[in-house]
């Protein structure tokens, strides 16, 4: 009889012995098609980054500031990182760069990491427009140029760009050109409420002296429509800029683009000390998409302090019930200026309601 009390392995179906002959090692793997390394979503940690200034952007090449302010200071062009592709890098960013960072002609460095950012001004196409284009980055000041005339000077678009300034975190100066043309003080009456600091400027006569010095010790964003003489000032500013220059169109009234590209330039005054200008291109429109409709109100400084007594939930609009700042303006507590500034504020809001 058969003893089936066993195990199915039999004792004599294969030697043990054989068996030992055979392991993982035995196996052949397939190689890689691509004949490159596994992908893995482990990324070095480049402890030996240098940190850079970003000074521009270029077709994907990014011209970066190494050692700044020591005898190495040196301008390395460098690529980002295949990991960074769905990250923007824009002008003003620090960034984190590894490879050849000597500098020399023919050599290509790569950006493996953005450090966090102190603030980012952004904007949309249009303010229905939910996606962002970020315009700069650290800057902690905006120069809002704008044409006494020739352009006519749009005091909506200084709203916007005000807007945009205090959602950022990033304060605001005004500088109007073309003063020689006709009187600013009409336009400036507009902003008379808000603590910003004002330079005019003529063809003549622009005050240098008391625009880099306030922009010694800082990074400011210069921004303005096409044709009012951004790129004359940045340059006046920063001599060795080359920034483009344009003229208006005669007929239309508008400027034409020129400065096609958003630099940092250093500029220095007679002491040697510095700061940086970010020249960005002209613009016809400033699209408020991203923000939000809280920070509208805080650019309007002194309409702010009055919101402070109007019911929770108040729209600031013309149909708001018992909105105190409506009820101050229309008993002239803040004059015609504070009508006008109402008014700005909001043309803005009900943008935002519809």
């Amino acid at each position: 009889m058969t003893d089936n009390s066993g195990s199915w392995w039999a004792d004599d179906d294969e030697d043990e012995d054989e068996l030992d002959l055979y392991d993982e090692s035995s196996i052949r793997s397939r190689p890689n098609p691509k004949g490159n390394r596994p992908r893995t979503k482990t990324r070095p940690e480049h402890a030996d980054a240098q940190i850079a200034r970003v000074l521009g952007v270029d077709r994907g090449r990014y011209t970066v500031l190494l050692d700044e302010d020591t005898p190495e200071e040196r301008q390395v062009t460098a690529a980002r990182a295949s990991e960074l592709r769905r990250n923007p890098i824009v002008t003003g960013d620090r960034v984190a760069v590894v490879g050849d960072t000597t500098g020399e002609e023919g050599t290509l460095a790569r950006i493996v990491r953005v450090e966090p950012r102190a603030t980012l001004l952004r904007r949309s196409a249009d303010d229905t427009d939910e996606v962002e284009r970020i315009v700069v980055a650290n800057a902690d000041q905006m120069l809002i140029v704008v044409a006494a005339a020739n352009p006519e000077p749009r005091t909506r678009l200084v709203d916007r760009y005000l807007v945009a300034a205090y959602d950022a975190g990033i304060d605001p100066m005004l500088c109007v050109t073309k003063t020689d043309l006709a009187d600013p003080a009409p336009f400036l009456s507009n902003f008379a409420g808000l603590d910003l600091p004002v330079f005019t400027s003529r063809q003549d006569d622009i005050p240098l002296h008391d625009i880099t010095a306030a922009l010694i010790g800082h990074d400011t964003v210069v921004v303005g429509h096409s044709g009012v003489g951004k790129s004359t000032l940045v340059n006046a500013i920063v001599p060795s800029a080359h920034r483009a220059t344009g003229h208006v169109n005669v007929v239309t009234g508008r400027g034409r683009h020129t400065s096609s590209s958003t630099v940092s330039l250093r500029v220095e005054d007679d002491e040697g000390r510095h700061g940086w200008v970010i020249d960005t291109p002209g613009v016809r429109s400033f699209g408020l998409g991203h923000v939000n409709t809280d920070s509208i109100l805080k650019a309007f400084t002194d309409l702010a302090e009055l919101a402070e007594d109007c019911p929770r939930g108040c729209t600031h609009l013309p149909d708001a019930p018992d909105c105190a700042i409506i009820e101050a303006v229309e008993a002239g507590k803040l004059g015609e200026a504070g009508r006008a500034r109402l008014d700005s504020l909001q043309r803005l809001l009900a943008t935002f309601a519809r």
